[in-house]
């Protein structure tokens, strides 16, 4: 999607060591225009897995799932990282390393938002390693709902998560596919 291409390209940074910074626009402060550009684009291409839910996780997943949830018609529930008194004593809970935050973290969902006849399409804003999207799947698996596509705004392509997401069987797309971030530099594939 050339709208994100160009925006990490302005206003993105390579911080080194794969980490890319987007945070002015995508996960810290949200860029509402650009993430209902990136919901209606994810919204297209999952149009045909007939998703009843959409999953992704806490906090920076957020914006782009509620887009595309919106497009889509259908609810997201965010797998939150800290259990709150409100929440059920049951509760669907993984664990998943964090790139950016260099340690692991909880990942939990409410049974009361996602049974067994779901349909869950997971949005992220990253695809990486592909370590928190695969606990959001062991999140659904353990609902007994069915994971029907895997999107993401941004994929490091050399981090090796499409490869970890591949057994899946289910469509796996991203917006902007980075090939290569080293000597500084940010490069973008299909």
């Amino acid at each position: 999607m050339d709208e994100l291409r160009l925006r990490i390209l302005t206003d993105g940074r390579n911080l080194g060591n794969g980490i890319l910074k987007v945070d002015g626009f995508i996960n810290h402060q949200v860029d509402p225009t650009l993430m209902n550009s990136c919901g209606r684009e994810l919204a297209q291409r999952f149009g045909g897995v007939r998703a009843t839910k959409v999953l992704t996780a806490e906090i920076s997943g957020i914006a782009p799932a509620l887009t595309t949830a919106m497009y889509l018609s259908v609810p997201v529930v965010y797998a939150r990282k800290t259990k709150p008194i409100t929440m059920p004593d049951q509760i669907f809970l993984t664990l998943a390393p964090s790139h950016t935050k260099g340690r692991t973290v909880e990942l939990i969902v409410s049974p009361e938002y996602l049974g067994r006849e779901e349909r869950v399409l997971i949005i992220d804003d990253f695809l990486a390693t592909g370590q928190t999207i695969m606990g959001l799947v062991r999140l659904a698996q353990a609902a007994g709902a069915s994971v029907v596509g895997v999107g993401a705004l941004v994929e490091k392509r050399f981090e090796g998560g499409r490869e970890l997401l591949s057994t899946l069987g289910v469509p796996i797309e991203a917006l902007a596919v980075i090939t290569d971030m080293d000597n500084g530099k940010i490069v973008f594939g299909d």
